[in-house]
């Protein structure tokens, strides 16, 4: 069973404890549709609900990615989380006590023990960082500059914010006096190798200290802010087997219970900026690490909340960005709004100027629809006193109004621009109509090549189901594919096709899959798709599982149609053979080898009636 010393008991309790329509309906807005329940995927960006739940078997499929699986495949997946760590917060959730000795990382003994005096290492520099910030007088300048920037001592505190000396090695040698390997702390990004190779120094000098955590709260890294003039302005920990920038965002540990409430998140540049918005009491808001926006990030996002407020900085850098930005998250399915601030002002230095009131009230109530924001980022880059400039404007602001799905903001829209310019509501109606025809017969090119990060891999399974729905399948792969479909269902079946069958199924996946379904069988469990699932230990045969579970059983089914299925299996390597004797034959007269020919021509004969027989 996956999961080493977990118990089995312990996990059928915590399957059996939560149903997957309740679990997966946390994260996705599903609908009825039969005895299924679809929605859309929050693996991958879609527009047409491929995601589907089934409640009577108790796991998921989806028909655009090919993820699949039962109710703890489907937290790991969202989550992160490895086996074991999925089972944990499940059966804690569940009231079930966790009592075995497993390591909750999925990883080897050896690796779970770096991974841990890592994260060790982290929490004492952490507090040895924190320690010379607040105690001593190397830190008082970097205090000084902190208490100036608006952060009280609570904050600095709750945040764990420190400051790492100008010494060349003090956390080196505080590390290494507490018997931690320098190997290891460089391993951990703490401590950088000497250009001659002998000896260590400390990564961070002379810098306020951000510690960076992991979703659990562990901590997994730092960011050091200079103290004054130099560059880099932020130096980040490198990428370590604990902190990759692009899969991690800042505050996210804290930030988590407030998101879940209000199923919104606010997306900030800085780490100064979501220390000092919550203190204006903005509890959900995170940032980057050093790092512009990803993929993986807006995935992440699209995990934990339905809405995005993105509050960059008002210059045009940060305004850039967030233009950037807002197709990236609209992309995976979150809806988008953008708050403004005063050009040139961050939300850091709103804060110090105006009150957190203002800034919760004035800035982050008050965020703007995409489109308004594209609207006012349009007109900064045109003259409006010149009528080249105005003309370009409202030709291209149309088109962004035409992207609105709504006819109604549409036309609140382009009454707004009518009013303004003084145009015609009716041209500009007109445009924006012919604008949504050229958008429309391009729509399908957009989804497909705009934003192709994910879709070397959605492309390749689309075009096989496509293959497979347009193509009729050879007849082996229907038998396969059938008999596994009942023999997941129903345990009588299965040890049938074991006596009659055994492994001989052609298809490498449905070999395993086979096998592992016998030796499930043989543990004396019933008929359990769910539970079945959970045995196969890989993520490619638990989404071929998934898929051959949820196909559409109404094909009918009795011995007789069992055995002819088990026929058109057993075949399949005798009748290749035969195929590759035939071009050995060719080969062999091509050749000038008549008694080669005439050999493999007996060997063919004798093959096709060993296949008659069978088949009689």
């Amino acid at each position: 069973m996956a999961g080493d010393l977990i118990p089995d008991e312990v996990i059928d309790a915590v399957r059996n404890h939560h149903d997957i329509v309740e679990v997966v309906g946390k994260y996705v807005h599903l609908t009825k549709h039969g005895k299924y329940m679809k929605g859309l995927c929050p693996f991958h960006s879609e527009k047409t609900p491929s995601f589907t739940v089934t409640p009577e078997l108790q796991i998921y499929h989806c028909y655009g990615c090919g993820k699949g699986g039962n109710v703890i495949r489907f937290v790991e997946e969202m989550e992160g989380y490895t086996f074991p760590e999925a089972i944990k917060m499940l059966a804690e959730d569940a009231g079930i006590p966790v009592t075995w000795t497993s390591n909750t990382g999925g990883h080897s003994q050896e690796q779970d023990n770096v991974r841990n005096k890592i994260i060790e290492a982290h929490e004492l520099a952490a507090k040895f960082y924190h320690h010379i910030l607040n105690n001593t007088v190397q830190g008082e300048e970097a205090k000084r500059y902190l208490i100036e920037r608006g952060l009280t001592d609570k904050l600095i505190d709750q945040f764990m914010i420190g400051y790492a000396p100008v010494n060349w090695d003090v956390l080196t040698r505080f590390l290494m006096n507490r018997g931690f390997d320098p190997k290891l702390l460089e391993k951990g990004g703490l401590i950088s190798v000497k250009n001659d190779g002998e000896g260590y120094y400390d990564r961070f000098r002379n810098r306020i200290m951000f510690l960076l955590r992991d979703r659990n709260g562990k901590p997994v890294a730092f960011a050091g802010r200079i103290i004054g003039e130099g560059q880099p302005k932020y130096l980040n920990s490198p990428e370590t087997m604990l902190f990759t920038k692009s899969r991690m965002l800042y505050n996210m540990d804290l930030a988590r219970s407030a998101i879940k409430k209000v199923k919104q998140i606010v997306l900030f540049e800085g780490y100064m900026d979501v220390i000092k918005a919550w203190s204006a009491e903005v509890h959900n808001g995170v940032a980057t690490m050093g790092t512009a926006l990803t993929e993986e990030h807006c995935l992440l996002l699209k995990r934990h909340c339905d809405e995005a407020i993105i509050c960059y900085d008002g210059d045009s850098a940060g305004q850039a960005a967030a233009y950037k930005s807002i197709p990236m998250l609209e992309h995976v399915g979150i809806k988008v709004l953008v708050a403004l601030l005063p050009k040139g002002m961050d939300p850091d230095e709103y804060i110090k100027t105006y009150g957190g009131d203002a800034f919760r009230h004035g800035v982050i109530e008050q965020a703007v629809s995409v489109t308004k924001f594209k609207l006012i980022y349009l007109r900064k880059n045109h003259i409006l006193s010149r009528e080249e400039g105005r003309n370009q404007y409202i030709v291209e602001a149309v088109k962004i109004i035409a992207e609105l799905d709504s006819s109604t903001e549409r036309e609140i829209q382009l009454k707004e621009l009518s009013k303004e310019f003084d145009i015609s509501l009716d041209a500009l109606k007109q445009d924006c109509h012919e604008f949504r025809i050229q958008q429309q017969n391009f729509k399908q090119q957009r989804d497909n090549n705009q934003f192709s990060w994910n879709n070397g891999r959605n492309e390749k399974r689309k075009s096989e189901r496509n293959s497979r729905s347009s193509t009729v399948l050879p007849a082996y792969v229907n038998a396969e594919r059938r008999l596994l479909h009942v023999m997941m269902r129903n345990r009588d079946v299965a040890l049938a096709v074991h006596d009659k069958l055994g492994d001989a199924f052609n298809i490498a996946n449905h070999i395993a899959i086979a096998a592992y379904l016998y030796a499930y069988y043989a543990s004396g469990y019933e008929a359990d798709a769910a539970r079945f699932v959970a045995t196969l230990e890989d993520e490619e045969l638990e989404r071929t599982a998934t898929e051959l579970l949820m196909m559409d059983g109404g094909f009918p089914f009795d011995e007789d149609i069992m055995d002819a299925w088990i026929q058109d299996i057993v075949k399949v390597p005798k009748l290749q053979e035969i195929e590759r004797k035939k071009e050995e034959a060719v080969r062999a007269e091509r050749a000038g080898d008549p008694i080669m020919a005439a050999r493999l021509l007996q060997e063919i004969n004798s093959l096709e009636r060993e296949l008659k027989n069978y088949l009689q």
